[in-house]
């Protein structure tokens, strides 16, 4: 005969601890986007332009974080060569719309390729080639691990960045401005307004596709490459395959959004492609917090906010950066939403 069980009987008035939590990350991911929306929606209202274009730059700044974030925080892939994805797809909007402008073709042989000013081409060709570009230099960074992963990365985005020093084609080192901000249909492009809530529509997206993607068996396995890579080999899985697949999907997000970034501002650099960049974009993912989805928009509105405040005030506003940074790595090692949000079940 069994022994009866005892009921477990709940605690009037207390809230379940994981409800507690998962309310608390909602409201403070709720309060972002509305504030990241609500904020030039007010300044466009009261005739402030310079703030609804402060709000895109803070948009597809955190966009390209949230590629970076893909490889990094989920993917264990500590990538200091994303600032060439980023820089490709400012090149491709700009190489394209100059053509467009120019009514001159980007190359005849073997076949004729025009230029265009339309975003869904330019966004369409940013994606390829940013992911053409990744699968090559992913095959072989891939084969390696720790400081010389970083390295390799690091090596071919500076061999990128001279490429298109010297390309004086396109401007060279001087840069390609963009006479006319490339058009989308139905679409008034050149309203600061309207562009920002293209820029806003893509940065959920591409929130929303990392979400899916986590939450997905290849996520499973994504996340097992980075935590114990013989673990995964076990049960039969290759973590190469796996790491190379986030690796360019990582650069195809931050390709597109450097090729919004070349149009928000009307021109593209090779200071687009420079490794100050890619560090730039390493340290906004630290302070919004390693592998949290909401992350990067975190560290962004706090990187930009502090570069427009401080940077105002003196030219050493990146001494108070640096002494951020130092803080969040001591006292606060999941960033800015693992102290707005909480820790994750799995911290």
């Amino acid at each position: 005969m069994t022994k009866p069980t005892t009921p477990t009987i709940a605690r009037p008035g207390l809230p379940k601890p994981s409800a507690r939590w998962l309310d608390r990350k909602g409201l403070v991911q709720i309060g972002l986007l509305a504030l990241l929306l609500l904020a030039p929606l007010a300044a466009y209202l009261l005739g402030h332009i310079y703030y609804v274009n402060l709000a895109s730059r803070i948009t597809l700044v955190a966009m390209a974080a949230v590629g970076l974030n893909l490889a990094i925080g989920y993917g264990g892939m500590i990538s200091f060569g994303h600032a060439a994805y980023f820089g490709l797809g400012g090149y491709v909007a700009g190489i394209s719309a100059y053509h467009a402008f120019d009514v001159s073709p980007f190359m005849t042989w073997p076949v004729a390729i025009p230029g265009s000013d339309s975003m869904l081409v330019i966004w369409l060709a940013a994606i390829l080639l940013c992911g053409l570009l990744a699968l090559a230099i992913g095959a072989i960074s891939l084969r390696t691990t720790g400081v010389y992963f970083i390295m390799i990365t690091l090596a071919f985005a500076q061999m990128v960045y001279y490429f298109a020093n010297s390309w004086p084609s396109y401007g060279g080192e001087d840069g390609l401005p963009i006479y006319l901000r490339n058009g989308l249909p139905l679409v008034d492009s050149n309203d600061p307004l309207t562009f920002f809530l293209v820029c806003f529509t893509g940065l959920v997206l591409a929130m929303a596709i990392t979400s899916r993607l986590m939450k997905s068996r290849f996520g499973a396995a994504l996340t097992m490459a980075r935590l114990n890579d013989t673990r995964l080999a076990t049960a039969g899985i290759s973590a190469y395959p796996i790491r190379l697949v986030a690796f360019v999907i990582s650069a195809m997000i931050t390709g597109l959004a450097g090729a919004l970034y070349a149009d928000l501002n009307g021109f593209v650099s090779p200071t687009m492609l420079s490794w100050h960049l890619s560090g730039e974009l390493m340290v906004i993912v630290i302070l919004g917090g390693v592998g949290r989805l909401y992350g990067p928009l975190a560290g962004a509105l706090l990187f930009v906010m502090m570069e427009t405040l401080l940077g105002g005030l003196t030219e050493y506003w990146k001494l108070f950066l640096g002494l951020v940074l130092l803080f969040v790595v001591l006292f606060a090692k999941h960033g800015v939403m693992g102290w707005l949000a909480g820790r994750e079940p799995h911290e």
